[in-house]
Formats: C-alpha cells, structure tokens, sequence
C-alpha cells in the first residue's frame, strides 16, 4: 500500500538550490516473521535560474530516503532552454503511459500546471507556461516524461547553429526579431508574440545561394 505526501519546498542552508518532495511512498515486503517497511521519495529539485534535476531515493526511513533521492536530482541536473520567462516552442512528449503537452505563454500568465509536472516546471525557473498532462497521473513517469521534454527544447539560435544557417534564414526576420527581442529584455513582449504568429502565417522569403 503506497502513501503519497504533498508537495513540500526544502531549503538547505549553505545551497540556492531549492528541493521538492513530489511523492513519499511506504512499500511492504512480506518475509518469514512479519513484514519489511522501506520507503521511496522523488524529489525535484532546482535553482530557479534555468536548471532542475530529478531522482528517487529508496530506504529504510523517510529522511534518508529524501537524502539519497536529492543526491541522485543532483547528479542528473540539466540546463533548460528559455527565452525570457517562457519556453522557445510548443512540445508534446511521451515517455511510458506519459503524454504531457506544453505551451510558451505570454507574460504575466503564470504556470498554468499541477502535479508533478509544476514541480519541475517551478523548480526549473519558468515563470509563464500552459502545460497539459495527457497520459497516466503516476508522478514518477510524469516528472520523467517532464525532464525529457524540458532536455529536448532548442531554442531558435541553436537550430540556427546546427544546420549552418542564420535564424533569418530558417525563420524570417520578423521572428527572428522577435527572439532578440525577448532575449535582451529577459522577457517575452506582446509584440513579440504577436509577430512571431505573423512570421509563422507568412513564409519566410527564400534566400539565394
């Protein structure tokens, strides 16, 4: 019989990063004599600034599970791509029984999340987005499904980079415009929003080799 905990923010002295307990679940082994109580945590955790990890701690009792499972988010830490406070582009991933979908949102929106899936997504430093869960509400596939998703964003400039090309070429001034735009202001304006949608209705004109 599994016990799931609520969500809880832990802040360590001495480190920025701050870690979230998503679920703590009681797991019994039958053996000869009785019954063996162990414990599981996923812990998130994050410094708010672009980077989160994730991991499960097992143990014999919670405290040191939670330990163990902030180790382990700790060591599998990565970087998230952002421009401004929101995402560079809408994503749908599926990772076992977990399809989630999320969205960049203008500013101001906020996290329009719940679950496991705000944890990472707070943690992480993201201030405007609209996701979706659409698959199992199992919060370990769901953080997992999360983290992958948030690995695999690129932002216009890296795309840029990888096919040797100026993100002009690949996405048009209008939109390219509005990324630098958003990347100098650290936010994503209106205006910018507004003409990337136009950029994206208009195909961009082709350049002579």
């Amino acid at each position: 019989m599994g016990m799931r905990a609520p969500y809880g923010d832990r802040d360590r002295s001495g480190s920025d990063l701050s870690e979230r307990v998503v679920s703590l679940n009681r797991v019994a082994k039958v053996v000869k004599g009785g019954r063996k109580f162990s414990f599981s945590a996923l812990i998130v955790v994050g410094d708010q600034n672009g980077r989160v990890g994730a991991g499960m701690g097992k143990a014999r009792e919670v405290p040191e599970a939670i330990r163990k499972g902030v180790e382990v988010a700790k060591r599998n830490m990565i970087q998230v791509p952002m421009v401004g406070t929101t995402i560079p582009h809408e994503i749908r991933f599926k990772w076992g029984a977990a399809k989630i979908l999320m969205k960049p949102a203008a500013p101001g929106t906020g996290v329009i999340s719940g679950g496991a899936m705000r944890a990472v997504i707070e943690a992480s430093g993201i201030k405007d987005i609209l996701t979706k869960s659409l698959g199992t509400n199992n919060p370990i596939n769901t953080v997992r499904a999360t983290m992958e998703a948030l690995k695999s964003l690129r932002t216009a400039q890296e795309i840029a980079e990888l096919r040797g090309k100026t993100v002009e070429e690949i996405a048009g001034r209008k939109l390219a415009r509005a990324f630098r735009s958003a990347e100098e202001k650290g936010t994503l304006e209106t205006e910018a929003s507004t003409a990337a949608a136009e950029a994206v209705e208009t195909p961009a004109p082709e350049v002579p080799a």
